[in-house]
């Protein structure tokens, strides 16, 4: 039996509101404000990502987890992986890994706004 029920993953950021209107255009759904401090984005599907300012924030460096792990990372399928780069770029999105596997890799690795990474995976 589960000892817990899955509730959101928090973000720790500079700027939540501007991150989470960034995630609320790649993913779609509501953000609604809880305090200064945190907003929630509710997600198509019931997800829930929340957004937390932390004024001392360290964006990972990613992939070198010997000086500051990258901690945590999203992952989101998308049918058509070059239509969505493009897209998650022009948000603002920080190209960190494009598969210079030629494509064989299936997934693209990026940084959002505040630095935390995130792959588009091939759907």
């Amino acid at each position: 039996m589960a000892i817990a029920t899955y509730s959101l993953v928090a973000l720790d950021c500079p700027d939540p509101p501007a991150l989470a209107e960034f995630y609320a255009s790649v993913l779609g759904g509501e953000v609604k404000q809880y305090d200064d401090d945190w907003y929630d984005l509710y997600a198509p599907g019931g997800h829930r990502i929340s957004f937390q300012r932390a004024p001392g924030h360290r964006p990972p460096d990613w992939p070198n987890a010997d000086s500051n792990s990258q901690q945590l990372h999203l992952d989101f399928d998308v049918p058509d992986i070059d239509a969505a780069q493009a897209q998650v770029l022009a948000l603002g999105a920080t190209p960190l890994d494009l598969d210079d596997e030629g494509g064989t890799r299936g997934f693209r690795v990026y940084a959002d706004p505040a630095g935390h990474p995130f792959c588009l995976c091939k759907d």
